[in-house]
């Protein structure tokens, strides 16, 4: 029996149907020996418990079955149509010059020439810049370095992958219409985002948003991770808020956009002086929530000014 004590969102893991919560586990991590080892170990107390479950069982995976699991990572620069958790662990390319892209292809040609598989980084924050010098770091090491090196960027991105998981679980256990409240599951606010290009007149595409909360007003800020606009200019798949969240922000990237319109359409406005595409680079919005209320936080975007409201 799942202890009273146990998160929400994890004990709602603790208590999927067998093969629900392995397909989750698959999507988590490649390596079908990883996923069987997590699922038999259920439940979890808490979710330290599942990450040292998750990193015991990443140290005892055999050649295969780590080749397994890369192959369930796209090549960095490259991630998969449809595939918004790699896009998102990703996004420090996003605002990659052509240049720097066709680099990191070529490195990664190399590397994968060099030791028969994909390069394995745990992008999430990095830079395209951090993550080029890494692979050519890299490309020195022998085999054997190599690939414990790919084992610690693994259990890394398991890590985040997995603290993700057990969040939207208790994000759509949170928000069940059909669950009953408790002291144990109080509700915590959801945050949403879309963002309008209102010097074109429609949705602004592959935008980088962060999130972070806080649970008062002279706390310390929690980045939570963040997701990237789709083709209609949302975001859906946006980190849960902690419980006792009272404080949210919202940072959206939105330099890399302006910068890629003006390659492509050769005619975006720029600021006399700097010659860049847009007067502000990132745009950063702070607002309180109350638990249990949806808000949604639309940005109208032009190159050189933005507003923000609370829409529905």
């Amino acid at each position: 029996m799942t202890s009273t004590a146990t998160p929400p969102g994890l004990a709602r893991f603790n208590a999927l149907e067998e093969h629900a919560a392995h397909t989750a586990l698959l999507e988590v991590c490649a390596s079908t020996a990883w996923a069987r080892r997590l699922l038999a170990a259920r439940p979890y107390a808490d979710p330290d418990a599942l990450y040292a479950e998750s990193d015991a069982a990443l140290a005892g995976l055999t050649e295969a079955d780590l080749a397994e699991a890369m192959a369930g990572h796209p090549p960095i620069g490259r991630p998969r149509p449809g595939d918004p958790t790699s896009a998102r662990e990703q996004r420090g390319m996003a605002g990659a010059d052509d240049d720097l892209r066709a680099e990191m292809l070529e490195l990664n040609l190399t590397y994968q020439e060099r030791f028969g598989h994909v390069f394995l980084i745990c992008a999430t924050g990095r830079t395209a810049e951090e993550m080029r010098d890494a692979v050519r770091e890299r490309l020195g090491n022998p085999p054997e370095k190599e690939r414990e090196i790919v084992r610690t960027e693994l259990g890394k991105i398991n890590r985040i992958r997995l603290a993700r998981l057990v969040e939207e679980d208790r994000r759509r256990m949170s928000t069940d219409s059909t669950a009953s409240a408790s002291p144990a599951s109080v509700p915590t606010a959801s945050v949403s985002t879309h963002i309008l290009d209102t010097s074109a007149g429609r949705p602004a595409e592959g935008v980088a948003v962060r999130l972070a909360a806080r649970p008062g007003p002279r706390a310390a800020w929690q980045e939570l991770g963040g997701s990237e606009t789709d083709a209609d200019g949302r975001c859906k798949d946006l980190p849960a808020l902690p419980e006792g969240t009272t404080h949210v922000r919202l940072g959206f990237e939105v330099e890399p956009y302006f910068r890629k319109k003006a390659e492509a359409q050769q005619d975006a406005p720029a600021h006399r002086d700097s010659g860049t595409a847009v007067f502000f680079p990132e745009v950063t919005v702070t607002f309180a929530v109350t638990p249990g209320e949806h808000y949604h936080v639309p940005l109208l975007l032009n190159p050189f000014g933005y507003s923000v409201y609370r829409g529905s």
